[in-house]
């Protein structure tokens, strides 16, 4: 097998009261399920993990439901049954077209009408957030307030973060963006800096903790220090557990080093 794969929902395993952190390659992937002296008593994420060293590429994607956890468990089912095609998206050597070709795919398989019916079936809804890493660029689809950040001291030293805007009231499942008339979501695609890039998704209940010790992005920035990416991680989901956080929390992240020449303003040195 060329690549390695990883998925999880928060019903399977729930993670209340308990930190987890396990790899993927060079990926980071951190679990808490929130405070059940705070009224948590279960976990509602889920998170799906694709890499292909050879090919160049990362497909990352992580869900934060509500209500249940059906909504997050039909969308791990159905990309998994639709990975061999995802994966011959990503594996096209034209770049720009694996990304047009991987959107217009992600769309089809949500507004199906054979997923369209089992939305209709489930109790809740998620919001789902998509990054895909190949080559120099990031490409991301998302739907809800889940967060993606691209942390590069270049960006960082003009106060830029965030790749994607968190929206509300947008959700897949039970009440569903796909099935009005027009469907909301958000989509794009990033040039990554020279040099070490870092990726970040996160679930909201970092960035919702009590005192908000994650609430800017320049925290989370400053968070990820010479300890290594895993005892960071640990770190951070200690910091919520120690500050009372109810919601649970899913990251996945993960560095990548650019050597490509990349974008620069015309008259820099």
């Amino acid at each position: 097998m060329s690549h390695k794969e990883f998925s999880w929902a928060g019903s399977e395993e729930h993670y209340v009261d308990h930190i987890k952190v396990h790899t993927l390659e060079n990926i980071v992937i951190g679990h808490y399920g929130g405070n059940s002296s705070a009224g948590q008593y279960k976990n509602e994420d889920g998170c799906i993990i694709w890499v292909n060293r050879q090919e160049d590429w990362e497909f990352t994607l992580i869900l934060d439901a509500h209500n249940t956890a059906e909504s997050a468990e039909l969308i791990i089912d159905l990309f998994n049954q639709e990975k061999r095609p995802i994966m011959q998206l990503l594996s096209m050597q034209a770049i720009h077209q694996s990304f047009v070709k991987l959107e217009e795919k992600i769309l089809a398989m949500f507004q199906s009408p054979e997923f369209l019916s089992a939305c209709r079936r489930v109790q809740g809804e998620t919001a789902c957030l998509i990054a895909v890493r190949k080559d120099k660029y990031v490409w991301w689809f998302s739907v809800g307030d889940c967060l993606l950040y691209l942390f590069h001291p270049e960006m960082a030293a003009l106060g830029q973060y965030q790749v994607n805007q968190r929206q509300f009231y947008e959700w897949i499942g039970q009440v569903n963006t796909f099935a009005q008339e027009v469907p909301c979501y958000s989509a794009g695609i990033r040039e990554l800096r020279k040099g070490e890039n870092r990726l970040f998704l996160t679930t909201d209940g970092l960035v919702e903790c009590p005192n908000e010790p994650f609430s800017h992005p320049i925290n989370i920035y400053e968070s990820f220090g010479e300890k290594g990416d895993i005892k960071n991680v640990l770190s951070m989901l200690k910091t919520i557990q120690d500050n009372g956080v109810r919601d649970s929390t899913t990251m996945i992240t993960w560095t990548t080093h650019i050597l490509k020449e990349v974008t620069r303003p015309s008259n820099s040195c």
